[in-house]
């Protein structure tokens, strides 16, 4: 109590230089505070970004295995080559199911497409003899031997090209989305609903090559966000006979028909992605053909993060800058203030006063100036970086929600909200891959929380022990009768 008393006394009495030491420290604390508050923002946006996406794995050709040996120079190698890729195991649904049972898989969907011919429609497709030599029609309208491709998604995840913007529902039933992953019904291009003259809730009937008739029901019309196809002279878009439909009815489709081959495209959402080699293994163990590998996202789940990084390292660099230039400062100016109090330090040793003590009560002066510095600079700094940081997150607040309402527009609904669509008040559950969840800060503890605030304490105590050193290594050497006998 007795050297509080003293420290306390000695602030009063000192009145300028402590008020010069608490202006420094109120300066560094408000910069730090602001820094650690963009560090914080920084953070809270990678995580953010990285949120954004899900831990995908999807199966790919592993093609260095495909060309080992391959001579293209030798008949007998091409031969071999076409053996080999011909005889390459495909997968099933029910071999995707079972590769989803792992405890390294959270979740999964798929994509699953057929060809079929038109029954009571044509092929939305202008034949003319008058087209230049070098130009064709859309790829998906002369790929295939069959008129139509017929795609299933098992889930709204699955369906990639509303979520990326490249279809866009124009039309829809009210309950499209509550029937549209289970039974026979279809979302068709607006062009080929103009060419065969289509409207919402009409049927369409499909045919395989043996005969086999499928009748589906259209909830949906959709349009291609194309601004120029492969092909500039074809009337008609990439995807005009593409029909989209359910995972389920193509699967029925295909079990009552082993004549239909189809082609599925599997996505299974992991834990991690160091779990991606033990997951490669367990997939070879249940059946996977070896000239299969597995396939992650993840350096398109890092690419948003790298300039969010950069203001996280120079939030860093700055902060470190700081406080080696105020270290430095506060250690001169104490450095000073001991030479200044030199007699006064004379005096109190001879009367009988410790070296401990006397470290202890300049030690508390600094002490008690620095928190009342950093208390106010603190507030300070926490009251300036809630602006900083939303100015910091107001691009991508914006891009966030444009995003949003985009997807929610690409499946026909009003908006996304959370991750859900929303129609008309109902609700169907919807995941935005690649869209982060970015909100304002409006409260000052979203920004300088008690992690922040706690490492500022500890950066100003660091700083006031700094800054004692001179003060306790001058004590330790000063003699009292010299200083008494240089005073006099």
């Amino acid at each position: 109590m007795y050297i509080l008393k003293n420290a306390w006394i000695s602030i009063k009495r000192n009145k300028g230089r402590n008020i010069l030491i608490g202006i420094i420290i109120l300066i560094i604390a408000s910069a730090c505070t602001i820094t650690l508050a963009i560090k914080n923002t920084a953070t809270y946006l990678i995580n953010s970004y990285k949120s954004a996406y899900d831990k995908e794995v999807t199966i790919s050709f592993d093609r260095t295995n495909m060309m080992k040996g391959f001579d293209p120079s030798q008949a007998e190698g091409r031969e071999n080559a076409k053996e080999k890729f011909d005889n390459i195991a495909s997968y099933t649904v029910n071999d995707i199911e079972s590769f989803a049972n792992s405890k390294y898989i959270e979740s999964y969907y798929y994509t699953y497409s057929i060809g079929l011919n038109g029954n009571n429609i044509e092929k939305a497709e202008i034949e003319s003899n008058n087209m230049p030599n070098g130009f064709g029609r859309g790829k998906e309208n002369n790929m295939s031997n069959t008129d139509f491709t017929l795609t299933g998604y098992s889930s709204k995840d699955a369906m990639s090209e509303f979520i990326n913007g490249t279809y866009t529902m124009s039309e829809i039933t009210d309950n499209a989305w509550d029937v549209a992953f289970d039974g026979n019904y279809a979302f068709i291009n607006e062009e080929l609903a103009s060419y065969n003259n289509l409207n919402l809730n009409d049927k369409i009937i499909l045919q395989s090559e043996d005969g086999n008739t499928y009748e589906f029901e259209i909830i949906g019309i959709f349009k291609e966000n194309e601004e120029e196809t492969e092909a500039p002279l074809s009337m008609f878009s990439n995807s005009a006979n593409k029909i989209i439909t359910n995972a389920s009815a193509i699967t029925n489709i295909t079990s009552n028909n082993e004549n239909i081959k189809g082609t599925l495209y599997p996505t299974f959402i992991i834990d991690s992605y160091d779990s991606v080699e033990k997951l490669q293994e367990e997939f070879y163990k249940k059946g996977l053909d070896e000239n299969y590998i597995l396939q992650t996202n993840e350096e398109l789940a890092l690419s948003g993060v790298s300039s969010i990084k950069n203001i996280s390292s120079f939030a860093t660099t700055f902060l470190t800058l700081t406080l080696i230039i105020g270290g430095t400062v506060l250690l001169v100016i104490n450095m000073i203030n001991i030479r200044e109090r030199k007699y006064e330090i004379g005096v109190l040793r001879t009367i009988g006063v410790s070296k401990l003590k006397l470290t202890m009560q300049f030690v508390s002066e600094l002490v008690i100036v620095s928190l009342v510095a950093l208390i106010l600079g603190a507030g300070i700094g926490a009251i300036s970086s809630k602006g900083i940081s939303n100015s910091l997150l107001e691009n991508e607040i914006n891009s966030s929600n444009e995003r949003t309402e985009e997807i929610g527009k690409n499946f026909g609904g009003e908006n996304m909200k959370g991750g859900m669509l929303d129609r008309g008040g109902e609700r169907g559950e919807m995941h935005g891959k690649g869209m982060p969840i970015i909100e304002a800060y409006d409260s000052i503890d979203a920004v300088v929380d008690i992690k922040v605030l706690l490492e500022l304490l500890g950066i100003g105590l660091s700083l006031v022990l700094i800054s004692s050193i001179a003060s306790m290594i001058s004590i330790q050497r000063f003699s009292p009768l010299t200083i008494l006998k240089e005073r006099s």
